[in-house]
């Protein structure tokens, strides 16, 4: 089988793993911009130097036969403090950079938030803790669709929402920069960018013919084994960390569990009855997700006390019957045709995977192309378990956008970990000429959309 007419075949990536420009054309500085290399990542002041070089990476695109370029508006270059005026040539490079995707026929699918707060905010407000940056976020997010919604059809607000609910990520993709912490803070941090995310999809909604979808970074979880308890702590990490945030996206409110956890730990979240109001209108359009590995829970290692935010923290263990990365990010097709059921039959919406790849380390040795069968297999089985979801399961799916397919520096500033089908030579600490070679998945996935998913 094929997909249906109209799937969406493409790539996904955030601003600050590709622009560069750093401080150019206006921008102002991010939380990303103050984070020094490491001996294993780079610096974030050239990335991949998309900015300058953005062209190159599109025509690539275009020969591959993608549709669909998912990428991420840097706030602090088109609003350099955040809250303070707008820098109309940040506004302007973006509106070149839509124009010059649309004339490659490819449709652009705009990410408002990347975890890259505006410094000025993070040190102002301590980010998303705050109430204040909520207004500022509603107010960026509404002028860039006033801005590009004409133009832009697609939208989701923030790149994998539920990570705010991940003690050992949330706070550093909220733009926190002083604090405890604490569990209480952690789910203020949550219901502000539900908020946040809840404004500028109700405007959506009612003010243009635009769609838009909450995006999770979907945790596929199973239980180390049989015992109730285990099976038990799997449900309840599923309900909080997916279902909790795709209840509120489709039918506008949190679950009863969630709110019953809030009050029976007597935690003082600021969750106003005019925003319940508000939150109780939102809708969305279907739902995205990212999907890159599985992961097993053990109870015994998962102290009593602990919430359902931190039982990973605690439980997690490999899966024997599963390959990993070297990253240890265990590869699972089933786990991801798994999710597409789970999300497609619980909310009836179209499923639209816009993250899903495989970083590995690769060198290039500056002439014989990159022989990346791994990728390959990576890609062909992931392709195929959602093939098999849509044809035997009946699931509803838009497209599948990959992470990365050109490579870009890792979420946490590695080079190293490359997912692309196309190489960028630079290193971490050598930037090299950044020139850009096709690798032997480059025709597989060529092949792929020219068959509209039946060539595998």
């Amino acid at each position: 089988m094929s997909f249906k007419n109209g799937f969406y075949w493409g790539n996904s990536v955030s601003s600050m793993q590709t622009e560069g420009a750093w401080n150019e054309g206006g921008k102002g500085k991010s939380v990303y911009d103050i984070r020094e290399a490491t001996e294993n990542s780079s610096d974030w002041k050239v990335a991949t130097d998309s900015y300058h070089r953005y062209k190159e990476d599109f025509d690539h695109m275009k020969e591959l036969g993608m549709n669909m370029y998912r990428f991420q508006i840097s706030w602090s270059r088109v609003n350099p403090d955040g809250d303070g005026e707008w820098n109309e040539g940040g506004i302007a490079f973006y509106d070149r950079f839509i124009d010059d995707l649309i004339a490659r026929g490819i449709e652009p699918m705009i990410c408002l938030y990347h975890f890259d707060m505006p410094l000025n905010l993070a040190e102002k407000y301590n980010g998303f803790l705050s109430k204040d940056v909520v207004d500022h976020f509603k107010d960026y997010g509404i002028e860039m669709v006033k801005r590009f919604g004409h133009k832009v059809k697609h939208w989701i607000t923030f790149n994998e929402q539920n990570v705010f609910n991940i003690p050992s990520e949330g706070f550093k993709a909220a733009g926190y920069m002083t604090g405890d912490k604490t569990t209480e803070e952690m789910i203020q941090i949550q219901h502000n960018a539900m908020m946040a995310h809840t404004y500028i999809a109700n405007y959506i909604h009612e003010q243009t013919d635009c769609k838009i979808s909450g995006m999770l970074a979907h945790q596929e979880v199973y239980p180390a084994t049989s015992h109730p308890r285990d099976i038990f702590l799997a449900r309840e990490l599923d309900e909080f960390l997916n279902n909790n945030l795709l209840e509120a996206f489709v039918y506008g409110k949190y679950l009863d569990s969630y709110m019953a956890f809030i009050k029976r730990h007597n935690l003082n979240v600021s969750i106003e009855e005019d925003e319940l109001k508000e939150l109780s209108k939102l809708r969305s359009d279907y739902l995205t997700f990212s999907y890159y590995a599985s992961l097993v829970l053990d109870h015994t290692k998962v102290p009593e006390e602990a919430s359902p935010f931190e039982y990973l923290d605690y439980g997690k263990i490999n899966n024997s019957y599963l390959k990993a990365t070297e990253w240890n990010w265990q590869i699972d097709p089933l786990g991801f045709r798994n999710v597409l059921n789970k999300i497609y039959t619980r909310y009836r919406l179209p499923v639209f995977p816009i993250e899903n790849g495989i970083g590995v380390i690769e060198e290039w040795d500056g002439k014989n192309m990159i022989e990346d069968d791994y990728r390959i297999a990576y890609h062909r089985n992931h392709i195929q378990a959602m093939k098999d979801a849509a044809e035997i399961d009946g699931v509803d799916i838009l497209g599948y956008l990959g992470w990365g397919l050109i490579d870009i520096l890792s979420s946490q500033g590695d080079m190293r970990k490359r997912y692309g089908v196309v190489y960028v030579n630079r290193e971490n600490h050598d930037l090299k000429d950044l020139a850009i070679t096709p690798k032997k998945s480059y025709a597989w996935l060529q092949q792929v959309i020219a068959s509209n998913g039946e060539n595998l």
